[in-house]
């Protein structure tokens, strides 16, 4: 089998590994070298100067120990198999690079023989590109849960950022869908590497030209609608994992039914894209907007409201809160109101040192006033005429999010009634899992 062979099948086996993020360092070539990375690289998207940046998102091999039953990969499914040797993917990314077609690379792998093997592979074709090659870009590895803490720290000094995926909220569904990982297994490379991480920090601070070991952090991913856990445990799982172990991101991936099994959804079941995008709003809202997982769902709403982003459900369901002041109100209640950015509440808190904030002032510092004028006062004034409660609803949905409703429960001739329909506010999860 040629090398592109090898790179169809393996790019192929790869797509189900999220990668779309941040490279979160700033790197250049030193003397000789080739390549850098920018901290504001994002892969397979576009940069503030309109750059698209990519990254060569591939698997070492495709052949694999483990028998998980959602992977495409797993030893026991029919699928076409293939491995690089670490100088063939050296040698691939590297002329990749030399040729703009990519700007990093993404390295995945199945457990070929067991973990240490395998992770001993791809630190050989890592060493190859930084040593040999001395290639300074980007590069994200995943680490091999179960292989030594000696070759997870080589690896970690070699990539710019690691992973570790979680790939199932709860040991329960690990037991039962991936019975060659433990909760323990996973956890303890994520441990490992943050300890790390912070010796690492400290070594910098004390000797200038200290080796640095994975300075854009870590990540992790677990895959979201194979099993049943809820919105609220896996948002708790989430919180938890960024408190705990300082992660820079965890990602959602739908379930995509790729081979028949009882234990899984049917093959003909369409992947939970919505949940997914729900579960990303509310991970932003812990990262950047102060709040806890327990705000936004609870033991007696488990699931995510389909027709409204989190923060604006968060709002309609504490208006006690509201109305803040725009002149008056803290950096972290601005944070709270629908159509309110982190950007935009900056903005607010700097303006008004200098001038007393109107409502058509606030649409140039980057306000959603479509969402925000229910939920904001300035001077003590509300913005323009007070609404139906059913004419503001229908106002904060956007237009994707109307039509969702509308198509589900809305018949022609009552397109402007929410009431004759099922509650926004409190939809049954059955409802948001069919969505």
């Amino acid at each position: 089998m040629d090398v592109f062979e090898k790179l169809k099948i393996l790019t192929d086996a790869a797509k189900y590994d999220v990668a779309c993020t941040s490279s979160g360092v700033d790197k250049k070539a030193t003397a000789g070298g080739i390549g850098s990375a920018s901290a504001c690289g994002i892969c397979h998207s576009f940069s503030a100067d309109g750059r698209c940046i990519s990254l060569l998102k591939v698997l070492l091999t495709n052949v694999c120990t483990y028998d998980c039953k959602y992977c495409v990969n797993r030893r026991s499914h029919d699928t076409p198999r293939a491995s690089f040797t670490p100088r063939e993917l050296a040698d691939l990314t590297i002329n990749f690079y030399r040729r703009n077609y990519i700007e990093g690379l993404f390295l995945s792998s199945g457990v070929l023989k067991n973990p240490d093997y395998t992770c001993e592979q791809m630190i050989e074709a890592l060493r190859i590109l930084r040593e040999e090659y001395r290639f300074s870009g980007y590069i994200h590895a995943k680490a091999i849960p179960g292989a030594n803490n000696t070759l997870i720290t080589r690896l970690g000094m070699l990539a710019d950022r690691m992973s570790v995926n979680i790939e199932l909220p709860s040991q329960n569904s690990l037991r039962l869908l991936a019975p060659d990982k433990t909760k323990d297994s996973i956890l303890a490379p994520i441990s490992y590497i943050q300890n790390r991480i912070q010796e690492n920090s400290r070594d910098i601070v004390k000797y200038q030209h200290a080796p640095k070991f994975v300075p854009a952090g870590q990540s992790t991913q677990m895959i979201i609608g194979a099993t049943p856990e809820t919105d609220f445990q896996i948002l708790n799982l989430t919180e938890g994992l960024y408190k705990k172990y300082k992660l820079k991101r965890v990602f959602f991936s739908a379930y995509i039914p790729v081979a028949k099994n009882s234990l899984l959804p049917a093959l003909d079941t369409k992947p939970p894209l919505l949940r997914e995008h729900r579960l990303y709003q509310a991970d932003w809202l812990l990262r950047f907007y102060g709040f806890a997982a327990n705000e936004l769902l609870d033991q007696n709403h488990q699931s995510f409201n389909p027709y409204f982003d989190p923060k604006c459900n968060w709002a309609l369901n504490h208006m006690e809160f509201f109305p803040v002041d725009v002149n008056r109100a803290s950096y972290r209640d601005l944070l709270r109101v629908p159509g309110i950015g982190v950007n935009s509440a900056n903005r607010i808190v700097t303006a008004r040192r200098t001038t007393v904030l109107r409502f058509e002032g606030l649409k140039n510092l980057g306000v959603v006033l479509k969402r925000a004028q229910y939920f904001i006062t300035c001077s003590g004034k509300m913005e323009g005429k007070k609404l139906s409660q059913s004419s503001m609803l229908r106002s904060l949905l956007s237009e994707k999010e109307l039509k969702l409703f509308d198509s589900r429960f809305a018949s022609p001739a009552e397109q402007l009634s929410l009431f004759d329909q099922p509650s926004l506010l409190s939809l049954p999860g059955g409802i948001y899992q069919n969505a």
